[in-house]
Parts: structure tokens; sequence; C-alpha cells
């Protein structure tokens, strides 16, 4: 039998923690696996203490090569001492109450529990922001502006011609980039996919493929002297599901790790990249699985490609406490991550948004 509850009372309504005849198995969500930490630089971890701290990161100074003739004067350069900041200015927290007399009746623990979940919701509303933030969007279930366009820079930005999003227009794949689509429609739109059907020798005439998108974003990280060694790539579920349908070229030991693709989680050797799915990638009006239109321009998915130098990240749990709720029987527990993020090499970073054709 559930104690009374007073009128208004809404906390754990199912009354669940009567030591009555409940199973001692809890059903736990799934748990998305965080990407945002493997692919980012996370060196200046431990330099942040406080929201608003400011990270000050100098910048390699470029060195000037001349020629030299016999007898001719050496004039040393001058170096310059540039920097940029990283800036602590994300933060997000949790908060739940336990009733003492839930707490006492309960078969579990449920307050460990519930903390656990508010660990992992933390986590993942870090991967959505940091994710976004890569690719140029505001991607947070958090925001009001969620899958728009980032017009707001994060401290300094890294590189002067970089725009306000902190990327180089030069490095974000659209249609106009491939020279086979040759539809009407504005160059700047998203890129159709359609997978190669097995046989064929080429894609469609209006469509660019998969593995043709990933071969572009290598060949851009290449033109930039990006080293090989620690570059990622980050796609969705609607193009995993494309390029696993292209020819079935993606299960040919040449091109990936088979061992790394049955795990689910992350493929191996792809264009020298290391790929994550993540579901926490922009996906902007209806996504990147609307089909119908080739060139669609407000329902597309976006996916990220660098190097593990690219982006730096300083990320810690501030504070996790408990604390006696001063107007009933009951502890509180709340919590509060505070991280900032910053592109450090804009050239490191290539972005593609597609559709499905």
């Amino acid at each position: 039998m559930a104690f009374k509850v007073a009128s208004g009372y809404t906390n754990l309504p199912n009354g669940n923690f009567s030591p009555v005849i409940y199973s001692q198995k809890v059903q736990q969500a799934f748990r998305k696996t965080s990407v945002a930490e493997s692919i980012t630089n996370n060196d200046y971890f431990g330099e942040i203490a406080n929201f608003g701290d400011t990270v000050r990161i100098i910048k390699e100074p470029e060195i000037t090569v001349r020629t030299y003739s016999r007898g001719t004067t050496v004039t040393p350069q001058d170096l310059d001492d540039e920097d940029f900041t990283l800036v602590v200015d994300q933060a997000n927290y949790f908060a739940f109450k336990m009733d003492d007399i839930e707490e006492a009746h309960s078969h579990i623990n449920f307050e460990s529990m519930a903390s656990d979940r508010a660990g992992y919701r933390l986590r993942d509303q870090y991967d959505q922001e940091v994710l976004g933030y890569l690719s140029g969007f505001k991607q947070s279930a958090l925001s009001t502006v969620a899958d728009t366009a980032n017009d707001v820079v994060s401290g300094s930005k890294a590189v002067d011609t970089a725009g306000s999003n902190e990327l180089l227009s030069s490095m974000t794949l659209k249609k106009g980039d491939f020279g086979n689509i040759t539809t009407s429609s504005a160059g700047d739109h998203s890129i159709p996919l359609a997978v190669r059907l097995p046989g064929a020798t080429a894609a469609a005439t209006a469509t660019a493929t998969p593995l043709q998108v990933i071969a572009r974003m290598a060949r851009l990280l290449n033109q930039q002297q990006v080293d090989t060694a620690g570059r990622w790539l980050v796609i969705d579920p609607v193009f995993m599901e494309l390029l696993t349908d292209e020819d079935s070229r993606l299960l040919n030991n040449d091109q990936v790790d088979k061992g790394a693709l049955e795990a689910g989680l992350t493929l191996g050797n792809l264009h020298g990249f290391e790929v994550y799915v993540s579901s926490n990638l922009p996906s902007v009006g209806t996504g990147s699985a609307t089909s119908g239109d080739a060139n669609q321009n407000s329902n597309f998915g976006v996916i990220v490609a660098g190097h593990s130098s690219a982006v730096a990240t300083a990320s810690q749990i501030n504070k996790v406490e408990s604390y006696r709720d001063p107007e009933s029987f009951a502890d509180i527990v709340r919590g509060m991550q505070m991280y900032g993020r910053k592109i450090l090499r804009p050239e490191a970073i290539v972005t593609a948004k597609y559709n499905a054709a």
C-alpha cells in the first residue's frame, strides 16, 4: 500500500517504492556513445576552474623563408606572439529530489541510478553542443534556436579569414563542389546523395555518392597539409545507411576494419579517417532523410571531418552536491558542468551538408 500523497505532490508519482512485488531489475534508457571527447584536444582540461575563465593559447609563429646569395646580408625576422582565447562560457545543470520515505522503502538505490542518468544527460548535451559547433550550427536540445547557423564567435577567432562560425568557407562542401551534379539550383545547396548501384561505373548525373563526399573531404585536408595520423570523421545514421549500401564496398577489408564495423560504434581506415557514427550531429528542417527533391537547402544533415589537433575542449563537472530540502523530508541532488570549446585550426576541419536524393 502506497503512502498518502499531499495534493500537488508530483515527485515519483507512481508510488513504485512501497515494498510490494516489484521487479529487482530496472529498465534503463539507452545510452549514446559520446564522440566529442574522442575527437577533440583536451590538453587544456586542467586549466579551468570557474565559469568565465579564459585560456589564452599561443599560436605557432609563421616563418618566412628567403633566397640567399653569397655576400647577402641576412635580415632576421621578428616573431609574432599572436594568441587567441578559449572561453569557458557554457554551463548546464541537473537537480532532482529524493523523498526520505520513498528512499527508505525502495528496493533499489534510486538516487544512485538517477545520478548516473544525470551524468549521462550532461555528457550527451555536451556532445550535441560541441558537434554542432564544429559543424557551424547551434545544435542543442536546450536551445530555442537549435539547428540554426552559428554566428557567435567564442573568444577570438584562430584565423582572421574564418567566418563568424569560426570555419573556413573553402572547407565547406556543398552541391556546387561536385561537377557531375548538373541541376540548375543554387550551388550552395546541400549535396544530393545516392548510392552507386552494383556494377555501375559512375554515380547518377544529379547526385554524388557517400564515398565521393568522404574522398573529397580527405582531399581538402591533404591540400591543407593536415597530418594523416589523427584524422576523424563523424557521420549521422542516415549517411551511415547510405554508406553501407554503397555497392557493398564498405564491407571490403581494404576499405575498413570489419571488426570495428561489427562493433557498431566506429569504423577504421576509411580514406584515412577514424569514423564515428552519432545522432548528435545537426539535422536541419526535416533532416537528411528528406527525399523527393535532389537539391534541398532547408532539409539536410551535416557531417564533419577533421584532425585531433583542430579543436580544443576544456570540460569538467564543476560541482555535484547533495543537501537537505528545507521544506520537506528529502534530499536534493544537483550538479553542474562547465565547459568551453575552441576551433584552433579551421584549416583542419571540413564539413558537408547533404540530403538523401
